[in-house]
C-alpha cells in the first residue's frame, strides 16, 4: 500500500527515515523503534495501553454489576494483539523501555506528549511515578472528558486522564500555544472500533502546540495521531502491533487524506510549518510561487 502523505511537507527527510515516513507499521513497537534512526522524529503523541485487566477492584462496573461499554470490549480478551493483563511490575519495565526509546529517536528540540491514567490499586494510588521515574518530564496536562455512565456508589464519577509532557533541554512551544493551559476540555472518541482510542483532537492540540515536523506514534492504535498529524499539514510513523487495527488505521488515514485534498481551482492552505518559514523569510508565499511560475 502505498503511504498516505501530508498536503505539506517542510525540509526533506534525512535519507535514512524515507522507509518510515508517512506509514502505518505492522510492528513490535520497540523492535520497530530500535531501527530507526537516533534524533529522527520532532514529536511523540501516544497512548499506551493501560493495564486494565491487571485491576484489583470493579473500577470496570457501575452501581448495578454491569460494566461500561468500552470496558466490555476490553475485559475478558484486551486488545486485539494485547491481552493488557501484564504483571505490574513488568508492565512498569516494558513502559519505561519504551519511553527510552522514544527519547532515543527524539531530536535534542522534541517531546513526547504521553497519554496515561490515574488508579488506585488494593488502597495504594498508581499515579505512574514507577514509570516517570527519572524522565524529563516538564508538566502534567490534565485531559477532562467526558464522564460517561459509569456510575457506582463507592466513588464519583471519573472524568479526566493525565499527559505527561516528556521535553528534551531544546524543546520550546510554538508561539503563544501555552496560553491554551494545562487543562483540556475535550470530549473522548465516539463511533470508534478501537475499543481504547483518543479524539483526534487531543492529538491535534498536542501537535498544532509544536512546531514540530515528523510525529511518531508507537501505539497508533486506529491512527488517531497519523490523522491530527495529516490535519495539520506533519508528517507521521505509526507501529502497532496488531495487524487488524494497521488496517483500520490506514483506511482512515485514507479517508483523512481524501477529505484534506483542495476543491479544483482552491488555493492551498499552507501549514504552520510554512507559516513559520514565511515569517522567518526563509520561504516564499505560496501565491509568490505560482506569480513568479506564470511570468
Amino acid at each position: 500500500m502505498r503511504p498516505v502523505l501530508p498536503r505539506f511537507f517542510g525540509t526533506r527527510p534525512i535519507l535514512p527515515m524515507r522507509p518510515w515516513l508517512n506509514q502505518i507499521h505492522h510492528s513490535d513497537c520497540l523492535s520497530a523503534m530500535r531501527r530507526m534512526p537516533a534524533a529522527s522524529v520532532n514529536l511523540v503523541v501516544t497512548s499506551p495501553p493501560y493495564n486494565l485487566l491487571n485491576s484489583s477492584g470493579n473500577g470496570m462496573k457501575n452501581g448495578r454489576g454491569g460494566k461500561w461499554s468500552r470496558a466490555a470490549l476490553l475485559l475478558g480478551k484486551g486488545y486485539a494483539a494485547h491481552d493488557d493483563c501484564m504483571p505490574h511490575d513488568d508492565y512498569v519495565a516494558w513502559q519505561r523501555e519504551c519511553l527510552r526509546e522514544m527519547l532515543r529517536v527524539l531530536t535534542p528540540d522534541g517531546a513526547i506528549f504521553y497519554n496515561h491514567k490515574w488508579r488506585v490499586q488494593r488502597g495504594l494510588l498508581q499515579d505512574r511515578a514507577d514509570i516517570m521515574d527519572g524522565f524529563p518530564v516538564r508538566q502534567i496536562i490534565i485531559w477532562q472528558r467526558s464522564g460517561g455512565f459509569n456510575h457506582n456508589p463507592g466513588y464519583f464519577l471519573p472524568t479526566y486522564e493525565v499527559i505527561y509532557l516528556i521535553a528534551n533541554p531544546d524543546f520550546r512551544l510554538a508561539p503563544k500555544a501555552g496560553g491554551i493551559g494545562d487543562v483540556w476540555r475535550i470530549r473522548q472518541d465516539r463511533g470508534n472500533p478501537h475499543p481504547a482510542s483518543f479524539p483526534v483532537e487531543l492529538a491535534r492540540r498536542a501537535i498544532a502546540a509544536t512546531t514540530a515536523e515528523v510525529v511518531l506514534d508507537p501505539f497508533i492504535g486506529s491512527g488517531t495521531t497519523a490523522v491530527a498529524a495529516l490535519q495539520e499539514g506533519r508528517q507521521y510513523v505509526g507501529i502497532d502491533l496488531s495487524e487488524e487495527y494497521c488496517r483500520l488505521a490506514r483506511a482512515r488515514v485514507a479517508d483523512a487524506a481524501a477529505a484534506l485534498e483542495p476543491s479544483p481551482g482552491e488555493p492551498p492552505i499552507p501549514s504552520a510549518l510554512e507559516v513559520k518559514a514565511m515569517l522567518q523569510g526563509t520561504a516564499e508565499p505560496a501565491n509568490s510561487r505560482q506569480t513568479a511560475a506564470r511570468r
